[in-house]
């Protein structure tokens, strides 16, 4: 009798062992992945004048900023071919090529000689290396949200979405930890100049490796093992067209969402130089210190979405960034102290993990497992490429013609579209197709 009743206690704690231990292979894989992928935006004052000698900071920020967005615009690409790989051949299959992917995209722009050496030639390989990058990161998206939730228990998938995303926030905030050791601590400003920029790129494509290894040993989930012997359409594109309210429905809820998250950390570093003032020390260190409180929200806003349902926290998110952005990004122009900016940009940011922490598990929801991983990556794709890859250009666009306000327009309305879908939308807690 005593064994009987130990036997599922014993099997118990081994799926919750196998279940934690495939959240961390999951997590680091995702940590290394979006490293790599913000060390191009953390260092680009760096290199730019390596890729692009002419013109002032403004239009060589302009280019690198042209090349970020290329690398978005691809990521529908990726969304699309490695969903429908996910779906097919299961999420550790995709998981893995993607990390490769992102190595290889790193190594590209470590070794890549400057203008001055090889001429037209150099940003022509910085964008290969950023298509490289985009179609992996485009695929690991979609796919790592659908592993994440599938193989999270029901009742703390917020909670594991928001791990989800500290892992992506922990990857911008390692980029600009590696950028303060090399500002700070190891070179001169005159050697991140001229060659400093390229030990970051080299990290990214060793960690990458440790990833490759880390995912190799992952479980595949329950849910696409047993859908394997099912649907043999999984995966296909015209599986996805049969859903089009989910679909579109993942496109509004990413739009303003991804857009005022990027505003706040991607772009916002060039910001803080560019408008504010601030030097690209104290930048880094406002970017930095405001990421990493941000990334310890991400668990606890999730936690709370399992106890108050996800739609709660989209339409709080809506509200809040819709009549919040224009003050803050003026507050930010007009300021010149450091504190201060760092106070506007926490509150900024705090406002995004509204959304941040659980829009991973809201996507998922959504869908089918049979089309899960390509229903979360290629809507997403397309509305992170449109709006979140292209922010820093629209908003460099917008400088440099003397208009910059009109940016802060331009994100609240984009806010707005989300909000009247955030507004009409079922909670996905209680509708969940997993």
């Amino acid at each position: 009798m005593t064994h009987a009743t130990t036997e599922p206690a014993a099997a118990a704690i081994t799926s919750q062992r196998q279940r934690l231990r495939s959240i961390f292979g999951g997590s680091v894989g995702n940590l290394v992945e979006w490293y790599d992928w913000y060390t191009y935006s953390a260092f680009a004052i760096y290199f730019a004048h390596a890729f692009f000698p002419e013109g002032n900071q403004t239009a060589k920020l302009l280019n690198v900023a042209a090349i970020f967005a290329v690398g978005f615009l691809v990521r529908p690409i990726g969304g699309w071919i490695m969903g429908r790989y996910a779906d097919r051949r299961g999420r550790k299959a995709a998981l893995t090529l993607s990390v490769v992917l992102m190595c290889a995209g790193s190594l590209l722009i470590a070794i890549t000689p400057g203008y001055a050496t090889i001429g037209i030639a150099a940003p022509t390989l910085l964008v290969i290396a950023r298509v490289l990058q985009g179609f992996s990161v485009g695929g690991e998206y979609g796919t790592s949200a659908t592993y994440m939730s599938e193989i999270a228990a029901k009742e703390h998938r917020g909670f594991y979405s928001g791990v989800l995303y500290v892992t992506l926030v922990m990857g911008q905030l390692l980029a600009l930890a590696v950028l303060l050791l090399l500002q700070f601590v190891f070179l001169t400003a005159e050697q991140l100049d001229a060659w400093g920029w390229r030990i970051p790129f080299f990290i990214g494509a060793a960690a990458a490796l440790v990833a490759l290894w880390l995912r190799r040993n992952l479980a595949e989930t329950e849910s696409f093992t047993k859908s394997q012997s099912g649907n043999r359409e999984a995966g296909d594109l015209r599986l996805l067209l049969r859903y089009p309210r989910e679909t579109l429905t993942v496109i509004g809820l990413t739009m303003g969402g991804t857009l005022f998250f990027y505003v706040f950390t991607n772009y916002m570093q060039k910001f803080l130089v560019n408008t504010v003032g601030l030097t690209k020390g104290e930048s880094t260190l406002v970017s930095a210190g405001s990421l990493f409180v941000f990334m310890l929200l991400q668990p606890v806003m999730g936690a709370l979405s399992d106890r108050v349902g996800r739609r709660p926290m989209l339409v709080t998110f809506g509200i809040l960034a819709l009549f919040a952005t224009l003050p803050l990004l003026t507050a930010l122009e007009r300021t010149d102290d450091a504190w201060t900016a760092f106070a506007l940009v926490m509150t900024g940011l705090f406002i995004s993990s509204l959304y941040s922490s659980i829009s991973a598990v809201v996507k998922a929801e959504l869908f089918p497992v049979e089309i899960r991983a390509l229903g979360v990556g290629l809507p997403y794709a397309i509305a992170v490429s449109l709006f979140g890859g292209t922010a820093e250009y629209v908003a460099l666009w917008f400088k440099s013609i003397g208009h910059e306000s009109l940016f802060y327009w331009y994100v609240t309305g984009c806010v707005f579209i989300s909000l009247l879908v955030y507004a009409t939308m079922g909670d996905t807690q209680k509708t969940s197709k997993i």
